[in-house]
């Protein structure tokens, strides 16, 4: 799961004014007209390889110099790209593209058929964490150059808005191969490209590739060869800025142009200067999840005691105090906007019914709840202090919370031994589609949640439905069908009360004032292309 991390420290305002003079030294200018644009942002890339590569930088990378078949726009319908058409057969198994002849790459080569073809099968042999998508493809036919034929394994209403995803990006499969890329089953094992797309891009984006120095550095130049409207931007430059407080003082310096991992908190000391900063919604969401099947439970989490949980904790003042209000309530773990994640009603506070709750279950005199999360500040969410108000909540009916912050691959360690009996946990999106939020948060047998939740030992409360329901929402033959369906798994997955959403943060877009056409994009992140300065 890729994601944004915030540091927790604060820097003394010496300290920070240090900082960004060092990390926002002077920038090339392209020509007197032209500059380059600095964002600061916590880069948690791990590859420049579309294949591998598994992050929110990755995302934006992947979608500016890497290009898909189709892309999305601010409404989030799919628009042409390297495909100028498709159709998609009735029984939503097969999709058949027209690539645009004037497509090429930015060595000057054209775009084929072939190239599709490999990406895709690479996507899926090389088996990193964005292989899940290309994992349905059954078969890929080229008839001829600027036709790829995509076989399905099942219907699958969602692989079109899949095809915008930064995984999907199509590689010059020449150039790949002459450095070591591989797409065939033997990928996994012997591909040994990864090193050179470190140094060197093979896509048809809008930019390319200029460097890479990791934990410092992302370069990216401007696509002379694009063969689509070119980007204005000369240059884009993300610097390395963990802390968003430091984010801030290069804004306010001129030393950044963009920071995008500015918090609530660090908002308001931006008020008053002339630095933009628009809250939007955003489709990511935190939150608390209960394992009945944890080996320190001291109580059984029945159904009963995990609703009782879930209405004694004060949604709206929590997201007061962990967001400053700026974040949405959500009560099923599937994006407002999404598909079917609409409409859902929010669990209303009500401490009284959930002490009636726990007497009746046998619970009325108090246990104490073992609660192991990761030491984390993701989307302006400070981790500890959310738990902090979640336990003061839970202690006026009489549960006690024994809080135990630790770093991520701890927490990831714990939840899939011997499993938490509460935690808090992140999500964000990998695609414009709800059916990810069914595999991940559905509780069908062997589903991530339901090995998490214990349901080994515990099967109570695994669901059979959700993954039908998924299957029908795939194969349905209108949006309409498929909403209804996504909504009805929506409700059972919330109903159960294992995976307890907390809050929806407001994505915070800070940026100087000359910077035009900043937005929040659910296939591409922040997308480049349409950004000026």
């Amino acid at each position: 799961m890729k994601r944004l991390l915030l540091s927790k420290s604060r820097l003394a305002f010496l300290t920070l004014a240090l900082s960004a003079t060092m990390l926002g030294g002077p920038v090339q200018q392209a020509t007197a007209q032209e500059r380059a644009l600095v964002i600061a942002r916590d880069m948690d890339v791990n590859s420049l390889d579309p294949a591998r590569a598994w992050c929110d930088t990755c995302q934006i990378y992947n979608t500016s110099v890497y290009e898909q078949l189709v892309t999305l726009d601010k409404d989030n319908k799919v628009q042409p790209l390297i495909a100028s058409s498709w159709e998609v057969n009735k029984e939503q198994t097969q999709l058949t593209f027209k690539l645009d002849p004037a497509a090429k790459f930015s060595d000057g080569s054209p775009v084929e058929a072939k190239d599709v073809k490999w990406s895709f099968e690479r996507l899926k042999n090389i088996k990193g964490n964005g292989a899940f998508i290309a994992d349905p493809i059954s078969s890929i036919e080229i008839p001829d150059a600027q036709t790829v034929i995509v076989k399905l394994a099942a219907p699958n209403s969602e692989f079109l808005n899949q095809a915008a995803a930064g995984f999907l990006g199509i590689i010059n499969s020449d150039v790949a191969s002459e450095n070591g890329a591989l797409a065939d089953a033997t990928a996994v094992d012997k591909d040994t490209s990864e090193n050179w797309f470190l140094s060197n891009s093979a896509g048809s984006g809008p930019f390319v590739l200029a460097s890479y120095e990791p934990n410092s550095e992302l370069r990216l130049k401007r696509n002379e060869n694009y063969w689509r409207k070119a980007p204005v931007l000369p240059e884009v430059i993300f610097r390395q800025v963990k802390d968003a407080v430091a984010q801030a003082q290069m804004l306010q310096s001129g030393s950044a142009d963009i920071a995008m991992q500015i918090d609530p908190e660090t908002a308001k000391t931006l008020e008053g200067s002339d630095v933009v900063v628009e809250k939007v919604p955003s489709y990511n969401f935190v939150y608390i999840a209960l394992s009945p099947g944890a080996k320190a439970n001291t109580v059984k989490l029945t159904p009963e005691v995990r609703e009782a949980i879930s209405i004694a904790i004060d949604r709206t003042s929590l997201i007061d105090f962990t967001v400053g209000g700026a974040g949405r309530a959500i009560a099923s773990p599937i994006p407002l906007g999404f598909p079917g994640g609409d409409g859902h009603e929010i669990p209303a506070y009500n401490p009284d019914r959930a002490k009636e709750l726990l007497a009746a279950a046998g619970a009325g005199d108090g246990f104490t709840l073992k609660s192991i999360y990761p030491d984390m500040n993701v989307y302006g969410v400070d981790f500890s202090l959310m738990m902090q108000k979640i336990q003061q909540d839970l202690a006026k009916v009489g549960i006690t919370v024994e809080l135990s912050p630790v770093p991520f691959a701890n927490w990831r360690e714990a939840a899939n031994g011997d499993h938490i009996p509460l935690t808090a946990v992140f999500f964000a999106p990998d695609f414009f589609g709800t059916s990810q939020y069914v595999d991940v948060f559905g509780l069908s047998e062997g589903s991530v949640w339901a090995k998490r939740a214990g349901g080994e030992v515990d099967p109570s409360f695994i669901n059979a439905e959700t993954a039908k329901l998924r299957e029908q929402a795939l194969a349905a033959p209108s949006v309409e069908d498929a909403e209804k369906l996504w909504f009805e798994a929506g409700e059972q997955m919330a109903k159960a009360r294992i995976i307890i959403p907390m809050v929806s943060p407001d994505l915070i877009l800070a940026h100087s004032p000359s910077v035009k056409g900043v937005r929040y994009s659910a296939c591409c992140n922040l997308p480049l292309a349409e950004i000026s300065n």
